[in-house]
């Protein structure tokens, strides 16, 4: 039973709330593909207009991100990948399981502080964010980052929910294990298109016409 529960809890957290804020952030992401900047600033700020959102950010994503990222991270530095010896699918899941999550978990750190944190510090706004992104993916060495980053955080996500229906027992049989690893598998993709879109999105030139404009508000 040692580490029984906490690895029930890492499972729990992973889909409820943080599958919940990933979708919500895709969903914001990819407002910048449909909308442009204005769609993209829309989205942020009716994100930031919710009452008590400093309270259920800290309570449903921090805190839960927080734990499962760091437990995460033991439970990676634990495993025993053994690919080399038995390559079946199954094996092959449970190391890119921890592979990506790993690098989620740096990439999040790391989006976090280029975003959330410089807004906290006053450096941007959230109106700013756009742009910001846009800085980011202008950089061929952080946008082949970000790519690889936003596909590592979504197979971590779409498979996690497999493993998740799987070790709850909601997902019994060989049968609704293998139509549920079709579903996850093909939200893997959709989520990953989506995520891909979004980073073309930002560097289009109209995030960097809004960054200027911005500019040109400040100074009158």
């Amino acid at each position: 039973m040692k580490g029984f529960y906490s690895r029930k809890l890492h499972s729990l957290l992973g889909v409820i709330p943080l599958s919940l804020f990933f979708l919500e952030h895709l969903i914001t992401n990819f407002s910048a593909v449909e909308g442009g900047p204005q769609g993209f600033k829309d989205s942020v700020a009716f994100l930031n207009s919710l009452p008590l959102v400093i309270v259920m950010e800290t309570v449903l994503i921090w805190l839960p991100l927080l734990f499962h990222g760091v437990y995460g991270l033991y439970i990676a530095y634990q495993a025993k990948p053994n690919v080399g010896r038995f390559g079946n699918e199954r094996n092959w899941r449970y190391t890119m399981q921890r592979v990506s999550g790993v690098i989620t978990f740096v990439f999040v750190v790391w989006h976090i502080y280029e975003t959330r944190v410089q807004v906290a510090l006053g450096n941007v706004t959230h109106e700013q964010l756009g742009s910001v992104m846009h800085d980011i993916v202008m950089n061929p060495i952080f946008f082949v980052i970000y790519l690889i980053s936003v596909v590592s955080a979504s197979y971590h996500f779409a498979n996690g929910i497999w493993s998740f229906l799987v070790s709850w027992g909601i997902t019994r049989g060989p049968r609704s294990q293998r139509v549920s690893s079709y579903i996850c598998m093909s939200m893997f993709a959709i989520v990953s298109i989506m995520f891909i879109a979004s980073l073309f999105a930002f560097r289009g030139v109209e995030f960097d016409e809004a960054s200027a404009l911005l500019e040109v508000l400040k100074t009158v």
